[in-house]
């Protein structure tokens, strides 16, 4: 692979070792080499031209005083370290930031495709981030209230008789291209934009291997046999919280019985179809950074495995 999937920031620096060091991280909260990236109810902080906005710690605008969560992300390749701001509780986030008038909250869903790499990544570590703290503030073992401990990486129950500790969940799901000769496999789900079409994908159940899902969720979904499953890449996925598992898996059945729950259709596409496509609204491919777009793009261009 020439390059990483979007959303996966190789060179990044989590600092694991620092996340128990109260005297180290209160040392770097405000100060220039920290940068503060502020969350709101799952959105980000943009300009008009779609570039995130972030604050240097010594210029906080009071972002530090008012997140109800501090999460340490880790620091890039020019050491900048960074941290996440939750200030989802605000009803109106601008007023308690003096932001340009061109600054507004935008979801990463509708901006993610638009901004660079680093920033995307960034994000989408954030994002991730602030959505499990928001959908574990009580201890799914007791149903006691849990607290923020270890830079924002572990919550703990607050009930002493329990004490259970929870870390970040990731949720694996196999997503696959499925070809045979120069056709592929595209389905639609009845959620998506209009004229959209994808590769499949469904999420690893217990006990069952990756190539095991793949087999499985193609066959469910579509009513198609597959061999020769080969893996690709994967890619983080914060929507909301899943680490894509890419696939190339050969046909070796031709006649689709879509499922009718997960996708409302399905067909096989010619590769100089694609090629070819207009990408209007009566069909269009998967959005630019994804995962499935990386891998209907390497099959087109015949550079996947056989």
């Amino acid at each position: 692979m020439k390059q990483p999937n979007f959303y996966s920031n190789p060179g990044f620096d989590r600092l694991d070792r620092y996340r128990d060091d109260t005297d180290w991280l209160q040392s770097i909260l405000a100060t220039k080499q920290t940068r503060l990236l502020p969350v709101w109810r799952n959105q980000h902080l943009v300009t008009d031209h779609n570039r995130p906005v972030s604050f240097p710690g010594d210029q906080d605008r009071g972002l530090l005083a008012l997140a109800q969560e501090r999460i340490l992300l880790g620091r890039d390749g020019e050491g900048t370290i960074w941290l996440a701001l939750d200030i989802s509780q605000l009803e109106q986030p601008l007023d308690w930031l003096p932001c340009p008038a061109e600054q507004t909250f935008r979801d990463l869903r509708v901006v993610g495709p638009l901004v660079d790499r680093h920033s995307g990544a960034l994000l989408a570590h954030a994002r991730a981030m602030v959505y499990w703290h928001q959908h574990h503030r009580f201890c799914p073992n007791c149903g006691s209230q849990t607290h923020s401990t270890r830079a924002g990486h572990m919550r703990v129950c607050s009930d002493s008789a329990c004490g259970r500790a929870h870390h970040p969940r990731t949720d694996p799901a196999v997503i696959m291209l499925v070809h045979d000769g120069d056709y592929c496999l595209l389905g639609r789900q009845p959620s998506w934009p209009p004229g959209m079409h994808s590769t499949l994908a469904g999420f690893v159940e217990p006990g069952e291997s990756l190539e095991d899902a793949v087999a499985r969720e193609v066959c469910e979904e579509a009513g198609i046999r597959v061999t020769g499953i080969r893996y690709h890449s994967s890619q983080p996925w914060p929507f909301p919280a899943s680490i894509m598992l890419g696939f190339y898996a050969r046909a070796t059945s031709s006649e689709i019985q879509v499922d009718g729950l997960e996708l409302e259709s399905a067909n096989w596409f010619h590769r100089d179809q694609l090629l070819e496509s207009p990408e209007d609204e009566h069909f269009h491919l998967p959005r630019r950074d994804s995962i499935s777009w990386r891998l209907i793009e390497t099959w087109m261009k015949r550079q996947h495995p056989d």
